[in-house]
């Protein structure tokens, strides 16, 4: 496939028959062009395609109109994020860049810091990130955290009730007479990880039952790591009889490292997850979750940013609500 290279100003000159001046003049909307000239300039730069550089264009008004989402990597939990950040953008003026720190393994320390030093000033105007992996607010421009670090910040933040979620987890896993529940916890830096341990916790203690410490181990959010400790779970003499895990990626995990012991989900193991990205639904048996509306956490976090940077003044700091979605990976404890 053979790309067109990109149509310059004197491109669109050329083709007009006027001066490169005078195109400059219709595409920033300054005087002194006449009206069949802006008409016959504009109908030019449609033929031929014509986008002003976003580096010239900061240049000269210090705005590009463009917002980031800054992810460590694409999987499942940032994809669903953009899908509602995309929606909310649409008539709003703005265009929306997605940028990955190609940090690989995507835990690498600072990515965000790395990566807005790269954007910020001449690409994009300000920034979503998704669970950062350090705190700072010394951007120079607006930045939203979705799924915040949990150092102390004065970042605009937005997020589940992760503690409420994981509560509604425990609970239902408890009201199915289990009372030997694993919970394969997050990445340790994330308010949420801390979160949904806390609430696990707090189920157990309310329902009298002693957590087990041998039970609860950090799995870190990812599919590699989930399954070396629910591996060194199953493989315990008296193993869990349900394990809650952190998110959904960690409980598939789950389920495939069970299956590979010998054990059925879910009448050996019940599992329940967090997230209910769609591979949840998906996967056999499907996987009973805790719903957090993702995809509008994706359009809150660009709205907020969107109302920051017009100086908007408002709630900074915005929590939705979860809920629990009963599918197939649980049942009653014999």
């Amino acid at each position: 496939m053979v790309f067109p290279e990109r149509v310059k100003m004197s491109d669109v000159a050329r083709t007009a028959g006027v001066s490169v001046a005078t195109v400059s003049k219709v595409v920033n909307g300054r005087y002194g062009v006449a009206q069949a000239t802006v008409e016959r300039v504009q109908q030019v730069i449609h033929e031929l395609g014509y986008e002003a550089s976003l580096g010239a264009q900061s240049l000269r008004s210090h705005r590009t109109n463009v917002l980031g989402i800054l992810v460590a990597e694409f999987e499942p939990f940032s994809t669903e994020l953009l899908k509602g950040a995309s929606r909310e953008v649409a008539g709003s003026g703005y265009q929306l860049l997605a940028y990955s720190s190609g940090d690989g393994e995507g835990a690498a320390i600072g990515w965000e810091r790395r990566s807005l030093a790269r954007l910020s000033g001449t690409l994009i105007d300000g920034a979503v990130i998704v669970t950062p992996t350090v705190v700072e607010t010394k951007h120079g421009f607006h930045v939203v955290a979705v799924d915040p670090h949990t150092g102390p910040s004065g970042l605009p933040t937005v997020d589940s009730d992760n503690f409420a979620g994981a509560v509604l987890a425990t609970n239902y896993l408890l009201s199915l007479g289990h009372r030997r529940i694993g919970h394969i916890s997050g990445r340790a830096d994330l308010e949420s990880a801390r979160l949904r341990e806390a609430g696990f916790r707090k189920a157990m203690a309310d329902a009298g039952v002693p957590v087990d410490e041998r039970l609860v181990r950090v799995g870190g959010f990812r599919v590699e790591s989930a399954a070396g400790t629910a591996a060194e779970l199953l493989a315990l003499p008296d193993r869990p009889t349900a394990i809650f895990a952190g998110n959904d990626l960690s409980a598939i995990s789950t389920m495939d490292v069970a299956r590979g012991m010998g054990l059925t989900v879910p009448d050996d193991l019940s599992v329940i997850g967090f997230d209910n990205v769609p591979e949840s639904a998906l996967v056999d048996p499907p996987l009973t979750t805790i719903r957090q509306p993702i995809q509008r956490m994706g359009a809150e976090a660009l709205r907020l940013l969107i109302d920051l940077i017009g100086g908007v003044e408002g709630n900074t700091h915005i929590r939705l609500p979860t809920e629990l979605v009963i599918r197939s990976s649980c049942r009653p404890h014999r």
